[in-house]
């Protein structure tokens, strides 16, 4: 059998994983963008804050849709819960605590009691971003670096902020704030935003195609035969 040269191996490497992943990780976020840039839009126009706070969530309530369809209902639930909780202890000082045990045991009642494991898994992402986002939003609230509980529009706006509810990652309520509110579109915002997509794009590709051939030498489970060859 013939040895592959570097370039084949090269041309292989690209036909046969690089080109695929990254294919694949545009089917799964060019409806996230879409969707982002549509709100970025109608929050230049100068709508009324809830107005814009509400169409984030229904942003959000899609995305989550077109991803786990009628299983979207355990999300919702856990922010509905957090926001009860939020409630009923508005006048309280320990509201994070609050918050931290209520998602800790949903949580843990959703993964071995409520939901099939399969189903669990794929929106454990999603449900870890809500526990986050609510559990800070308590602690924020306790230390006073929020002013006050927000309104359920505030609240859902935040949870199911569309550009963090599937893949994360958390942002504060005042970072959420500040982009609905934030900068107009300009170039160096255009710049920033493309930066900050093709950087995961890259660590998807390096994770998926180029860190298995470097484990082995990193990290040589084997012993040294790898290195020796």
């Amino acid at each position: 059998m013939a040895a592959f040269s570097r370039r084949d191996f090269y041309q292989q490497l690209f036909q046969g994983c690089i080109a695929p992943t990254a294919q694949q990780g545009l089917e799964q976020v060019w409806l996230l963008l879409l969707i982002c840039l549509g709100c970025r839009l109608l929050w230049q126009i100068g709508l009324p804050s809830y107005v814009k706070h509400f169409s984030t969530m229904a942003g959000g309530f899609y995305t989550l849709y077109y991803f786990f369809q009628l299983q979207m209902v355990w999300v919702v639930l856990l922010s509905l819960l957090c926001y009860l909780v939020l409630f009923l202890c508005r006048d309280s000082s320990h509201r994070g605590v609050f918050l931290s045990v209520t998602t800790l045991i949903y949580l843990l009642m959703g993964k071995m009691h409520m939901v099939d494991t399969v189903t669990w898994h794929k929106m454990r992402g999603a449900q870890m971003i809500v526990a986050m986002k609510a559990v800070s939003l308590g602690f924020d609230l306790d230390r006073g670096q929020a002013p006050s509980i927000p309104s359920p529009v505030e609240f859902m706006g935040y949870i199911y902020f569309v550009g963090t509810v599937i893949f994360g990652p958390w942002i504060s309520f005042r970072g959420y704030l500040q982009a609905v509110e934030g900068q107009k579109m300009s170039f160096p915002w255009l710049r920033k935003v493309s930066f900050s997509l093709c950087l995961p794009s890259l660590c998807l590709i390096i994770s998926t195609c180029i860190a298995p051939y470097l484990f082995p030498y990193f990290i040589p489970i084997y012993g040294d035969r790898l290195l020796r060859k």
